[in-house]
């Protein structure tokens, strides 16, 4: 089993800064990509950004020049700054990993975190 666990989430005002980090923890062979993926009330999920295991990023329109995701491999840890923050990107914040947990099996697993509640106020 893999557990993923965010922290990091809060409320700041609008402008301010938020650093949210997101631990992998069980048995892992190795983790191809990790994701932040966020849930505003009555809104669909939707994805933040994204970051491979050799260090590709692709973020959301919404996000580009404001959010910084990148990755510890060393520690299964992956982050997400989030600077200039707007009021609408209070939402819950999921992190997701592609883990691969055997080296003997080229299967992987798709694991989410339990979310953690961004809330910026204008």
């Amino acid at each position: 089993q893999v557990t993923l666990e965010e922290s990091g989430g809060g409320s700041v005002q609008a402008g301010g800064p938020l650093r949210l980090s997101c631990a992998a923890s069980g048995i892992i062979f190795s983790i191809n990509d990790m994701g932040w993926y966020r849930q505003a009330p009555g809104k669909q999920r939707e994805l933040v950004a994204v970051i491979s295991s050799d260090g590709s990023t692709n973020y959301a329109d919404s996000v580009k020049g404001r959010f910084t995701i990148s990755r510890d491999n060393a520690k299964n840890t992956m982050y997400l700054q989030m600077n200039s923050l707007k009021p609408e990107d209070t939402a819950v914040y999921y992190c997701n990993a592609d883990v691969r947990r055997f080296s003997y099996s080229s299967r992987t697993f798709s694991s989410w975190g339990q979310g953690t509640q961004v809330t910026v106020s204008s």
